[in-house]
């Protein structure tokens, strides 16, 4: 399609896509968190360790810059029939000003990925051997993010800001034909957005054993609500209220649980969950069960509308691509 054809009044802004998100936060509430919760044991049980799986995709990520750059696009089944991606110009600082960690750090995890076989360093080049397409092959993914972005565009369509109807299956398709663009996008969304909650939770383990208390109250409360009968869509900070409130408390979550959830061991869970305690992000309930801190809302408040911005950003997009497509 010539860009003379394009009706940009049909195409979003980021603002429409994040006031909807906002204004309908607990009708998508418990499936961004589903979201989020699937992608983060990916990148955990990957290799055990967050960081070596975040080095991976912002390695990846910078050759999807390059294509995006030249103008070259490749679908799902092309970019993945490769036998591997060469990243030119590589650099330990870079990495370590991405994900936000010291040079020791990253520079044992590269050497532990090269025993691996996953990468081959060439002095200031690296290669990424196809053996790492299992470790970040996003199939099952693609059908998260997918399913998602739908339930944005229904809302987008209830508040009249986003006239096309689209279903799951028509998302997943536009993402993988222009999968090289499209999972740029994705990783320009998820990598700012762990590593600004790595910042806030000091590492990734505890932000994702948070996310797990998280998810299993949010799924709790949502079935009280759904018993209550009560269908009206609430704002993000009404949902809050209710989720940090007495709704949901009584049913936590027990470190086992988690470490089951998540294959992190349960020691390091109950470590974890000390400095979350500390921190008064979450506390214990009379079940000795992990649910979230009065506490957690005004603390996480300026992270979430942060992160939110990212959000609206990637689906606005992928939104657009089925409007000009």
């Amino acid at each position: 399609m010539n860009i003379q054809e394009i009706d940009f009044s049909k195409t979003l802004t980021d603002d429409q896509v994040y006031e909807t998100i906002m204004t309908n936060y607990s009708d998508l509430s418990k499936d961004w968190i589903s979201h989020q919760w699937n992608w983060m044991n990916n990148v955990y049980i990957s290799f055990n360790d967050h960081y070596k799986y975040m080095i991976i995709i912002s390695l990846v990520e910078k050759t999807l810059q390059f294509y995006d750059q030249m103008n070259i696009q490749y679908s799902y089944e092309e970019y993945y029939s490769k036998s591997y991606l060469q990243i030119e110009k590589f650099s330990i600082t870079e990495l370590c000003e991405k994900l936000d960690l010291p040079k020791e750090t990253v520079r044992r995890k590269v050497l532990e990925l090269e025993k691996k076989g996953v990468i081959t360093r060439n002095k200031k080049k690296i290669i990424i051997d196809r053996k790492a397409f299992t470790y970040v092959k996003p199939d099952n993914q693609i059908k998260f993010s997918a399913k998602y972005i739908y339930l944005v565009s229904q809302a987008l369509n209830k508040d009249k800001v986003y006239s096309k109807k689209v279903d799951q299956k028509s998302i997943e398709n536009i993402i993988k034909k222009k999968f090289s663009l499209s999972w740029r996008w994705f990783y320009r969304m998820q990598i700012p957005l762990i590593i600004g909650y790595h910042k806030f939770m000091k590492d990734l383990t505890t932000f994702h054993i948070w996310g797990t208390i998280c998810m299993n109250q949010v799924l709790n409360v949502s079935k009280q609500l759904d018993r209550g009968g009560d269908k009206s869509s609430l704002d993000y900070f009404a949902t809050n209220n209710v989720l940090i409130g007495n709704l949901g408390t009584d049913v936590g979550i027990s470190a086992m649980s988690i470490s089951d959830m998540t294959n992190i061991p349960r020691a390091t869970i109950i470590r974890k969950c000390q400095y979350l305690l500390k921190e008064d992000l979450i506390k214990i309930n009379a079940k000795k069960q992990y649910v979230l801190s009065s506490m957690n809302f005004r603390k996480i408040l300026p992270y979430q509308t942060e992160i939110f911005r990212y959000k609206a950003k990637f689906i606005r997009k992928i939104l657009n691509l089925l409007v000009i497509s």
